[in-house]
């Protein structure tokens, strides 16, 4: 399993990824995890690899970005702890006005039962959809 310190440390917990992880393979990574995430959450607008490109996209007031693009727009280097906060509603970009993509940090908790696990279960499904989108990016 390979993911950054400052994304575990973050995270306190990655119990979800225990849950979610496949008992028949010992090679998926924390990535491959958060694939399975982006298709079920995120792909819906950001399209199957995450260029923006999903046909819902068109009725966005605002596209959605590649998502493969994040760290060549910053120099670079992948904001960990940005796209975390974007993903779980902490952060809002600015020009976007309000804010149209789901407060997933919210939604996650959602799933599960009211217990100081439900904080942790959402913070590991963030984490590894961190991972997966560092995973996607351009060179």
């Amino acid at each position: 399993m390979r993911i950054s310190r400052s994304i575990v440390f973050s995270a306190s917990a990655l119990g979800i990824l225990l849950i979610a992880w496949p008992a028949h393979s010992q090679d998926v990574t924390v990535a491959d995890v958060g694939r399975g995430f982006f298709q079920q959450y995120c792909s819906g607008c950001h399209g199957p690899e995450g260029k923006g490109d999903s046909p819902f996209a068109a009725y966005l007031k605002v596209p959605p970005p590649d998502l493969t693009m994040i760290s060549k727009r910053r120099g670079g280097t992948f904001p960990e702890t940005e796209v975390a906060e974007i993903i779980e509603g902490r952060r809002v970009l600015a020009g976007h006005g309000s804010r149209e993509m789901p407060s997933w940090g919210l939604r996650f908790g959602e799933t599960a039962p009211e217990s100081p696990a439900k904080q942790a279960s959402a913070r590991g499904q963030v984490v590894v959809l961190v991972a997966y989108l560092r995973s996607i990016q351009q060179k």
